[in-house]
């Protein structure tokens, strides 16, 4: 059937059709870089990064462009609270959300554009927007006329009426009409400030995606990403002035992922910190319902979810698992976060590597070192013959199917345990890992299963390397020597038939989630 993407636009799933043929353009919108990333800010780049593999893998060349806000009223606040110049601040916060990207296993991203470095673009777009009527100069700032544009709302399904019910107007009440948004802003002495036609002053906050998306993607692109949050104002004011500039159609399919909430309550992050972040001249841009939620969600700054992702989250989980933990949803649901549930999604991913370690333990061979395939094309057929890999290839089809049904990587990770369980019950039944005696065919069948479980693994981003345990090493070769110490002191109870002695620990490591498994060469643990 093909690839179907769910499109906001249309409200509809359509056949993925792109702009020039097997290629694709694709743009998510970034962070504002004044404060440490945090786990919201992880979400949209690991479903587009993932969105990417699996386009890639499904043989398009894509261009993967993420944006970063290095200018706005919170660097200018934080950095005055600080002491420092915002462009110290952004180029700090900026190396920050690197490094987490690169922990999550995000690198599939070709540009990071600044804001800053694309000013004159947005100087060029606000200037043909004042001269083809579709934006006015007002006391230093630059407006866009909504009412100009007669599709307004197509994306978010808002009209003009009723985005002004319940909000207020700012402190320049002399817009020609409350909805009409800022382009530019005047700047305030001592901000930074660029030149422009209607003096020193800065970009709106929506103008910027416009300039750097039209001029790395082209005037028309295929997909614009971004948390629902952003739906409106700002993909819905982008996509206006966008279309007002260029005449075409700005992004083919636009697709909003689901937001972080922690349990019941309002959103964790996400892809902006803009909810209430209007500028001196503007109206609070939404109804008033989108206002009450927006101060909501901000009651969570203080929360686990909003504080730094390295202290909250990585001090406590290694990344691959929060990857899992982000991916076992479809893009479009909300995301319920909590430590306890990260550490459900690690308890379950166990098995996982412990069937990395029983495969290498019977071949030989390291699981992370296997070689697959990067597209459908590469990848190797399956022997029909094999029970397990006639098995694995229908497991494979249904992956496919269900990711090319608008990325349901929720459902691909699915049939990934659907996998696992296939394989250890190859194991099992053949008694690979027990008995030692193992044929060359045995080996064979085995490592086409496992190398078939890592091409798909890889779409996800997933068993890509070996995973760091969140401990020090101090501690784990202090645990590891105790451990050895007590399995020895069990297999001399054991060899003295004093079974008591021998239960008890066991049942005692049992309770501290340590697992023993007896095996012919000799007893091996792990922690569960």
């Amino acid at each position: 059937m093909g690839l179907r993407v769910y499109n906001t636009l249309t409200r509809t799933k359509e056949d993925f059709q792109t702009v020039e043929p097997g290629k694709v353009g694709m743009y998510l919108c970034g962070p504002t870089v004044y404060k440490p990333a945090h786990i919201g800010h992880m979400v949209g780049p690991v479903i587009f990064d993932t969105v990417k593999r699996y386009l890639s893998y499904s043989g398009y060349d894509v261009t993967f462009v993420i944006n970063i806000t290095d200018i706005d009223d919170k660097l200018i606040s934080k950095a005055a609270e600080e002491n420092t110049t915002v462009e110290l601040l952004a180029e700090q916060m900026t190396i920050d959300y690197f490094e987490n990207l690169t922990s999550m296993g995000v690198d599939s991203i070709d540009h990071f554009p600044k804001a800053t470095d694309h000013i004159q673009e947005m100087l060029g777009i606000i200037q043909n927007l004042v001269e083809t009527d579709y934006a006015y100069p007002l006391e230093g700032d630059v407006y866009f006329r909504v009412e100009k544009d007669d599709d307004y709302g197509k994306l978010s399904g808002r009209k003009i009426d009723d985005m002004l019910a319940g909000t207020r107007v700012e402190a320049n009440d002399r817009k020609q009409n409350p909805a009409d948004f800022a382009l530019w802003k005047r700047s305030k002495e001592g901000e930074p400030a660029w030149d422009s036609p209607w003096g020193p002053g800065r970009p709106g906050w929506h103008i910027e995606c416009s300039a750097m998306s039209l001029k790395l993607l082209g005037q028309s692109f295929d997909i614009h990403g971004g948390g629902l949050d952003l739906l409106f104002p700002h993909h819905e004011n982008e996509l206006a002035q966008s279309e007002s500039r260029t005449g075409q159609t700005f992004a083919k399919y636009w697709m909003h992922n689901g937001l972080m909430q922690s349990g019941t309550g309002p959103k964790v992050g996400g892809q902006h910190d803009r909810h209430g972040d209007v500028g001196d001249n503007d109206i609070i841009e939404g109804d008033a319902q989108a206002n009450k939620e927006a101060q909501e969600a901000n009651k969570l700054a203080g929360s686990k979810g909003a504080e730094s992702i390295k202290t909250a989250v990585f001090a406590h989980h290694p990344p691959e698992t929060v990857r899992f933990f982000l991916l076992s949803t479809h893009y479009r649901s909300p995301i319920d976060f909590s430590l306890e549930n990260i550490a459900k999604t690690g308890k379950s991913i166990e098995g996982f590597y412990r069937l990395f370690e029983t495969f290498e333990r019977i071949t030989g061979n390291d699981f992370y070192a296997l070689e697959v395939a990067t597209t459908r094309e590469q990848s190797a057929s399956l022997d029909d013959r094999d029970p397990l890999l006639a098995e694995l290839k229908t497991l494979r089809e249904r992956y496919l199917e269900v990711m090319d049904d608008d990325f349901n990587t929720g459902g691909a990770i699915g049939v990934l345990f659907e996998m696992r369980r296939a394989i250890n019950g190859f194991v099992l039944d053949n008694k690979l890992d027990a008995s030692g005696d193992v044929t060359d065919e045995q080996k064979t069948t085995l490592t086409s299963a496992m190398t078939q479980l890592k091409e798909l693994a890889q779409i996800l981003g997933v068993f890509r390397k070996p995973v760091e345990k969140v401990v020090s090493a101090r501690d784990d070769e202090f645990a590891r020597s105790l451990l050895e110490l007590i399995i020895d002191i069990r297999k001399m109870a054991r060899e003295t038939k004093s079974w008591d002695i021998a239960d008890k620990i066991r049942d005692s490591l049992t309770e501290l989630k340590v697992t023993l498994e007896d095996r012919p060469d000799g007893t091996i643990w792990r922690r569960d």
